[in-house]
């Protein structure tokens, strides 16, 4: 099969600048993800009525589908200052300490990849999330003593892609655990037309949903493919995109349909040919396309379930026939040795 661009919910500084661009500052302006927003008003409006912080709230799924935006959004509906930080950062517990010590009342904290802080850091955070004080120790040897420190009350707002890397007692202190879960098409084109109206770029019905369709379910996503679609119908086509300027526009870019990246096609063709649509098992995989099974089952897998390319069995992952249709590879013969292929 012939190199196609990666198409990676990950975030470059480019795409963060553009992304914060298009953000929604309010709960009624965020498309998709009805349950969670109906859980987050009722909890924001009953943490208004009191006059008190909102409860601590953690944020998990896969990367792109909004969380950073969602702890904005929860700032903003609260009225309340908002600072941002990650886990890799807090690299000393010193550095969690004068963070907290500073914080402003009913303030919102927002810790992304919250599942990578280390451990002694994360204790820290116990007493802070629950009791609103920080321990420290003072002075060393048989003199050392703990002092703490009162902490003003504040919501702490968690995020990870990786939710089962997060501890079970910082998972606990947390009284809001809320799952993004990838969008669908009609959600996926609404985002496009918005972001398209903020860009001042002239899109139809048609050009936003295929766009959207070839998102693999993520706004971060469709909005990277938007640019390249509005620079493409700029030199192309008066910069107007309808839905064959789009197709246009991503074929050229050698975007997949259904938004496949070089990772899944890999991983896809690893199951299909090398072991002729499997069983094969996830470490297997990982190795085979030095990937880590964690994210492979958490990123990757996901979305190809959803398009009924894998099945996940007791003795491992199978290709679906509609994988080997889509892939272009000869299923294996019924009676092969390898396995039997019963889809």
């Amino acid at each position: 099969m012939k190199d196609r661009q990666v198409i990676s919910a990950d975030s470059s500084e480019d795409d963060r600048k553009f992304e914060a661009a298009l953000r929604p500052k309010l709960l009624a302006d965020f498309t998709g993800q009805p349950k969670l927003k109906e859980n987050l008003a009722i909890a924001i409006e009953a943490a208004r009525q009191r006059g008190d912080a909102l409860d601590h709230v953690l944020l998990y799924g896969p990367p792109g589908l909004g969380k950073t935006t969602l702890a904005g959004i929860i700032a903003q509906e609260l009225g309340v200052p908002f600072d941002t930080t990650s886990g890799p950062v807090l690299q000393k517990k010193l550095d969690l300490t004068g963070v907290l010590t500073n914080i402003q009342e009913k303030q919102v904290f927002f810790i992304d990849e919250i599942h990578r802080l280390l451990p002694d850091v994360e204790e820290i955070l116990y007493s802070a999330l629950e009791d609103f004080r920080v321990d420290i120790l003072v002075g060393t040897g048989p003199g050392a003593r703990t002092h703490s420190l009162p902490v003003n009350r504040f919501t702490a707002i968690g995020a990870t892609t990786r939710q089962g890397l997060v501890s079970a007692p910082l998972r606990g202190r947390f009284g809001l655990v809320l799952r993004l879960n990838h969008y669908d098409l009609a959600d996926l084109a609404k985002i496009v037309e918005r972001s398209a109206k903020l860009l001042s770029v002239t899109i139809d019905e048609g050009g936003a949903e295929e766009i959207g369709r070839r998102a693999r379910g993520t706004p971060r996503i469709a909005n990277r493919l938007l640019r390249r679609v509005r620079d493409f119908a700029q030199v192309r086509a008066n910069g107007k995109v309808n839905r064959d300027i789009a197709i246009d526009a991503l074929e050229l870019l050698e975007v997949d349909r259904y938004g496949l990246d070089e990772i899944d096609i890999k991983l896809m063709m690893i199951i299909l040919e090398k072991y002729s649509g499997g069983p094969v098992g996830i470490n297997t995989i990982a190795a085979s396309i030095d990937e880590e099974a964690a994210t492979i089952e958490e990123v990757y897998e996901p979305y190809l379930i959803q398009l009924g390319f894998i099945d996940r069995t007791p003795r491992g992952r199978v290709g679906t026939k509609r994988a080997f249709e889509y892939f272009g590879v000869r299923p294996p013969r019924a009676d092969s040795d390898s396995q039997s292929f019963l889809f």
